[in-house]
Parts: C-alpha cells; sequence; structure tokens
C-alpha cells in the first residue's frame, strides 16, 4: 500500500537530493505515516486506520465518528 494518509490525504513529495559536490538525484519525501485501530462505537466494531501525524491528530479534536464520516465522503473503504 502507498504511504498515504486516508483522512488528510498527504502524501508523498518528490524532489531533489542534493550532494556536497552538487550533483542532483530525485528523491522521496514519505509523510510519517502510523497504522492506529479505533473502535468504533456505531458500528461495534474496530476499525484500522493508515493516518499521518497531522491525521491522528485531527481524530482526537474532531472524533473517529466524524473521521471516518470525512473517509467515507472521500470514496475510502473503511
Amino acid at each position: 500500500m502507498s504511504a498515504h494518509c486516508q483522512l488528510t490525504g498527504r502524501k508523498p513529495g518528490f524532489g531533489n537530493a542534493i550532494s556536497h559536490s552538487h550533483r542532483r538525484t530525485r528523491r522521496r519525501f514519505d509523510p510519517n505515516i502510523q497504522r492506529k485501530r479505533y473502535w468504533l462505537p456505531s458500528e461495534g466494531r474496530y476499525v484500522r486506520l493508515t493516518l499521518s501525524a497531522k491525521g491522528l491528530k485531527t481524530v482526537d479534536v474532531i472524533g473517529i465518528e466524524a473521521a471516518v464520516t470525512r473517509i467515507r465522503a472521500r470514496g475510502e473503504k473503511v
């Protein structure tokens, strides 16, 4: 699975690694992705989400129910 956040949609960014001699090679900036399991009371089950660090904080603020609603609105399966 690619490194992307199910809630915020953050994906890897791409750029150049620049050496001391100033040679450029392509590199990838990955987001800080974590897999976390949450209890979803409305469905009576656990859901495992792939979230960035910012996504984890967002779930803490808005709650898991609202977060799952946003994820489903983006068309992702939970």
